[in-house]
């Protein structure tokens, strides 16, 4: 897995233009404390200060803070967490469903047997 690469840097910054720049904030994936990654645009380029961010599906972001990435830039130990929704009478994985289901997934809304 990569780290986010320029092209997608730049798509987010001329998606976001009424910032002075783009900031992830959260937890390093490796050690856990809070990080605050920047990216600002500068006329002699982006500046990234904070850390690192990796993008492993669209609109997904993983930091690392600039220790962690100064040990090891891989993203290691990353795993998506597959959820599973009965379809039909039979439990499936959600990514394995058709356009329609997934949409149909999407609109459910939680019942509540508690409220009379």
């Amino acid at each position: 897995m990569a780290m986010m690469t320029l092209k997608r840097l730049h798509d987010l910054l001329d998606a976001n233009q009424d910032k002075d720049g783009l900031i992830w904030q959260g937890a390093c994936h490796d050690c856990q404390c809070e990080v605050k990654v920047t990216a600002t645009p500068k006329t002699d380029g982006i500046h990234i200060n904070g850390g690192s961010v990796y993008e492993p599906e669209a609109d997904k972001f993983i930091m690392k803070c600039d220790g962690c990435f100064g040990n090891d830039p891989a993203l290691r130990n990353y795993q998506d967490c597959e959820v599973y929704s009965r379809v039909v009478g039979y439990l499936r994985p959600v990514n394995q469903w058709n356009d329609g289901k997934f949409a149909e997934f999407h609109d459910r809304k939680m019942f509540d047997a508690s409220i009379r």
